[in-house]
């Protein structure tokens, strides 16, 4: 999966949030100082050369939808994140965090109880 720039991402997750939409719609959900009309339409031209999205016709125009989930995109990046600098060890990416965020015990103990209960969901869904 190929990576994002910043634009482009930024670009994507208005797609994302809006499901389906023009490229002035993309551009109403930008902070300001807004970007030209064509800046966005050639950002969302090459999101759909990339495969991130498409189109379908709308009157004279096009609407743009998300063809990757955000999820997919978040966990192959996320991926990339702990390969490229945590040498593929979530161990040290967390270690890295809580040190750098200077975390405490409670916290740490509270994101444990989030995972224990997120994987209970899984583990009940499966069944």
């Amino acid at each position: 999966m190929k990576q994002l720039t910043k634009a482009e991402e930024e670009v994507m997750q208005i797609l994302w949030q809006l499901q389906k939409c023009n490229v002035a719609s993309v551009i109403k959900e930008l902070p300001e100082p807004k970007p030209a009309y064509n800046t966005v339409s050639t950002i969302v031209r090459i999101l759909e050369s990339k495969g991130f999205v498409d189109h379908e016709q709308e009157g004279k125009g096009y609407l743009y939808f998300p063809v990757l989930k955000k999820s997919d995109y978040s966990n192959q990046s996320i991926n990339k994140l702990v390969d490229g600098y945590f040498q593929g060890s979530f161990k040290s990416m967390v270690s890295f965090f809580m040190k750098k965020n200077d975390m405490s015990l409670s916290e740490l103990e509270s994101i444990m109880k989030e995972i224990k209960k997120a994987d209970e969901s899984s583990d009940a869904h499966k069944k």
